[in-house]
């Protein structure tokens, strides 16, 4: 039999649950608005100016988000999730053409949104300290990279064990070039660059077929 003291807690459980979905949901909206600030202000965007694209203040971020820095490990796993979401991840290509594809895609994730990218690889510096996000995002494409390796060797009948240090060494390699490329104001086209990671990969990959 339900108690009125049953209904009750019922009903304190639905306004708790309710308002923590509430709260989500706000922080999820905010960390929209300091994404829009960032691409259109720069990576040196302040508190304010993402306030103000949030049409809010300052305490409200503060409130959500304690400091900057946790506004700003919001946006770098929003980012994270948008690059892994961007990534062409298929266990039935062969490795050649997952690197190839998986260059070209994040390449192009850097060339679209700079602001971006120079944000989330530059951490604040405070009290409050903060994971390396690029870390986390490298580490999982890399593992996701590392299961399509292994499936792929599982199909040709070779050994399975090399296949983490090739997923995550890839990764590492087309984090790393993009990373130049950035630096150099992306001098070159982003076809060129994925064509010279084919040249060093594509041999090494089809090297692995048994004859």
């Amino acid at each position: 039999m339900t108690t009125t003291q049953d209904t009750g807690q019922e009903a304190v459980d639905g306004r708790a649950a309710r308002w923590e979905q509430h709260n989500l949901q706000r922080r999820r909206e905010l960390v929209e608005a300091a994404v829009r600030a960032i691409r259109e202000l720069g990576p040196n965007v302040g508190m304010d100016e993402i306030a103000a694209f949030a049409g809010t203040s300052k305490t409200v971020l503060y409130r959500h988000f304690h400091d900057k820095s946790g506004l700003y490990q919001a946006v770098a796993e929003s980012v994270g999730d948008y690059i892994v979401r961007k990534l062409p991840f298929d266990d039935a290509l062969d490795p050649r053409d997952l690197v190839s594809r998986l260059a070209d895609a994040y390449l192009g994730v850097v060339e679209r949104d700079r602001n971006l990218y120079f944000f989330v690889s530059s951490r604040p510096t405070g009290d409050t300290p903060t994971e390396d996000p690029v870390l986390s995002i490298t580490t999982r494409i890399g593992n996701t990279v590392s299961d399509a390796m292994r499936s792929w060797l599982r199909r040709e009948g070779l050994d399975e064990e090399p296949a983490n240090t090739w997923g995550h060494g890839a990764v590492g390699f087309i984090w790393a070039v993009a990373d130049r490329w950035i630096v150099t104001n992306l001098r070159r086209p982003r076809a060129d660059v994925v064509a010279y990671i084919d040249q060093l990969f594509i041999p090494a990959f089809d090297a692995q077929r048994r004859s």
